[in-house]
């Protein structure tokens, strides 16, 4: 065997030893690397992220968690949706947390006077509120001041929930008073207890009435524009994902993630 054919089988004898044993090998002087890197997962990979966020933001910010996952492969985005109010206080309580997305200024200030935020705020979209009865409206609700009405079954948010503060508002700007049956801790309830005929009518958001389709009926109220609620989201100090939480910010205040939101009849901050 001539000099060259040696080298060449000891060459193939090294690749095929480093093989076996698991080693990528380099390919001998003058032989192109044809083997392609593995591709990267990103620096999301394997991390959870958990947002807190208002009720109302349940159908758009679920979206938007499925959208951020599909950009952050084996990320994942756990969500906590409640009342904004009840948020606050889990957060005060030391709930982990990376994102915060409240219904109002009023419950983020709360988290910032709490040194609980990182950076600014950001508000990112608004809402009002509209008035949601049954299908048939057995009340034969037809605008705000029919909810002062005598036997009518009206359910409300809390004060301290935002939806709850607004409709205060209202009640104060229009010198107007509304008996409710019944105050819950978050948007989301009262519309649950108008879709199961509990209620006459409830004082819920545009977007909620929208989210709901054929399930309520929405009655607006020109009332409404004396309380126009500014949603503001922001990254938590106690984050251990800050770099993913500011990714998620960037989706629901950038384009994509405004497209989702005023599909579903969110105004503009």
């Amino acid at each position: 065997m001539n000099r060259p054919t040696l080298v060449l089988a000891a060459a193939a004898f090294s690749m095929t030893v480093l093989v076996g044993c698991g080693v990528e090998p380099s390919p001998p002087a003058g032989v192109a690397n044809t083997t392609a890197p593995a591709a990267s997962s990103g620096s999301g990979s394997g991390q959870t992220l958990t947002v807190f966020a208002a009720a109302s933001l349940k159908g758009t910010f679920t979206a938007l968690g499925q959208q951020f996952e599909t950009a952050h492969p084996g990320t994942k985005v756990s969500f906590s949706f409640a009342g904004s109010s009840d948020l606050v206080t889990q957060l005060q309580g030391g709930a982990p947390a990376d994102v915060f997305a409240s219904a109002d200024t009023a419950n983020m200030t709360k988290a910032t006077d709490d040194d609980l935020v990182a950076g600014s705020p950001v508000n990112f979209a608004t809402n009002t509120l509209e008035i949601a009865v049954p299908p048939d409206n057995p009340a034969k609700i037809t605008s705000f001041a029919d909810l002062t009405k005598p036997g009518v079954k009206i359910v409300v948010c809390a004060a301290q929930v935002p939806c709850g503060a607004a409709a205060q508002k209202i009640e104060k700007a229009t010198n107007t008073v509304i008996k409710p049956v019944s105050e819950e801790n978050a948007v989301t309830d009262v519309l649950g207890k108008v879709e199961s005929g509990e209620a006459d009518a409830g004082l819920v958001y545009v977007t909620d009435v929208q989210g709901a389709a054929d399930q309520v009926k929405g009655i607006p109220f020109e009332e409404s524009k004396q309380a126009v609620n500014t949603y503001p989201v922001a990254a938590l100090a106690g984050s251990k994902n800050a770099d993913l939480a500011g990714q998620f910010l960037q989706l629901v205040t950038g384009s994509e993630g405004q497209q989702v939101l005023h599909a579903a009849g969110f105004g503009t901050p």
